[in-house]
């Protein structure tokens, strides 16, 4: 165990204004780099099944925008004004211990991500080496869980380095971002016209259905960022070195990069470039593609596991353990899932991130509603990291039964709008979404049940 205390950006207590020296461009390229990986190509395929180009393009763009405000309007205020990451910022809604439950939400999430990414980029390296003659085509799968094993032990030498690490490394990996537009303006500017008249495998005979579900996918997918974003943003000195990086940052490079994936289902039935290049461009084109996919994914798992590690500080019998022990608990369970199980993962990781996606939107909304409307924007720092029965953030043995049944009751008006799994969906759904109102009824519930909270004396909401 180390006595010594963890450096600024290592460890989750509030970051004076000195050590939070990212300015609004070293944080954008840093979002960037972390929001584009392989998951917009799955992305732009599912938008794929339901719309065409044009109306697929607006509805994503347009739901990744709503959803990236509300990650910035629930987790940004308490990260911004004091330099505390994700978890650290839940702690006035769900408790002192209470926290535990949107923490194991960010780990379940970072950690299906990771995998599927460092997967991803073995899979993709394989190509590349067959590709450039290294390995016989098809020859490669025995190769993934050592390429795994590989990345994490990269990825983990890499953040040794702490936040220094994910931003030298995005100053170099921002540059796949061009990469990929040229990728998706190649696809545009040579099959325009039939890009226009593809039509949508799946669609549904109702068109406002489809695109409902378009913007659905939008918002759900810039939920998810919900995990990632105070470890990064808290390195920002304020609001308006923020606001912009966020928006633009995260928000507008996800649906950007999900059109090459949304092109490539409607025109040549696949969402991989690594595979339409080799149909448009040649043998070379597909090499830039496979090199890009790498480094994109790369980049997009060390944002995450850095995240994850600063959220583990939150644990006190974690929070003088050394950074080293940190990654290493982090990194183990994707090198694991990497090395042990890598098809069977992919093979079942829909299913698994469908039900994880579903808890993001009610706790933005609790947040939200808990911030603005219940605390007036007052929050205790002092309180976020006093854990005694006596704190106001205490509740009852540590917990705001508030913030869980809303929490609860969020998940199941999604669920009960639209099934995750198999896109059944109930009347209101097409001109609500499901993330929106599942949002909204988190936060009413909260709300309500703040009144009795209230009443009680706890959750400090009449002492901020």
């Amino acid at each position: 165990m180390s006595t010594h205390p963890a450096p600024p950006d290592e460890s989750a207590w509030p970051l004076f204004p000195a050590e939070r020296t990212w300015s609004p461009l070293r944080l954008a390229v840093t979002l960037v780099t972390a929001s584009a990986a392989t998951w917009c190509y799955l992305i732009g395929e599912s938008v794929g099944g339901y719309l065409g180009f044009v109306r697929g393009a607006l509805a994503l763009s347009a739901g990744c925008m709503i959803g990236m405000l509300l990650v910035l309007m629930a987790a940004g205020p308490p990260s911004v004004r004091f330099g505390i990451d994700s978890i650290a910022g839940t702690k006035p809604q769900f408790g002192s211990r209470g926290w535990v439950v949107p923490a194991a939400l960010q780990a379940v999430s970072i950690i299906g991500w990771n995998s599927l990414l460092i997967i991803f980029f073995a899979k993709s390296a394989i190509q590349l080496a067959a590709a450039l003659g290294l390995l016989p085509p098809g020859t490669g799968a025995g190769w993934v869980p050592a390429l795994t094993l590989f990345a994490c032990t990269l990825i983990f030498v890499v953040l040794r380095r702490g936040a220094t690490g994910v931003s030298a490394v995005s100053n170099v990996l921002v540059a796949h971002v061009f990469v990929g537009l040229w990728m998706l303006y190649l696809l545009v500017s040579r099959r325009w016209p039939e890009l226009l008249a593809a039509q949508a495998a799946s669609a549904s005979p109702d068109p406002l259905w489809n695109y409902t579900t378009g913007l659905e996918l939008g918002i759900a997918t810039t939920l998810s960022w919900w995990p990632y974003i105070g470890a990064m943003i808290r390195m920002a000195p304020n609001g308006r070195a923020v606001v912009l990086p966020v928006l633009l940052g995260m928000g507008a490079p996800v649906p950007l990069l999900s059109f090459i994936g949304l092109a490539g289902v409607l025109v040549l039935k696949s969402s991989d470039p690594s595979e339409w290049l080799r149909t448009v461009g040649g043998p070379g084109y597909a090499i830039v593609a496979l090199c890009f996919v790498t480094a994109a994914n790369f980049g997009t798992a060390i944002a995450g596991i850095f995240a994850s590690t600063v959220g583990l500080r939150n644990f006190a019998s974690l929070e003088r353990r050394s950074w080293t022990t940190l990654l290493v608990l982090t990194i183990g369970p994707v090198a694991l899932v990497g090395a042990l199980i890598p098809e069977l993962f992919f093979a079942k990781f829909g299913n698994f991130l469908a039900f994880i996606g579903v808890a993001f939107a009610p706790l933005c909304g609790i947040q939200i509603c808990d911030y603005y409307l219940l605390r007036r924007r007052r929050l205790d720092l002092r309180a976020i990291f006093d854990g005694s029965p006596g704190s106001p953030y205490y509740f009852w043995r540590g917990f705001n039964p508030a913030a869980l049944v809303a929490l609860a009751t969020g998940c199941a008006a999604y669920i009960l709008l639209l099934n995750p799994l198999t896109y059944a969906s109930w009347g209101p759904y097409r001109f609500l979404t499901a993330s929106l109102p599942s949002a909204l009824v988190a936060g009413l519930v909260h709300a309500l049940g703040t009144r009795l909270v209230r009443r009680a004396g706890r959750g400090g909401y009449g002492r901020t």
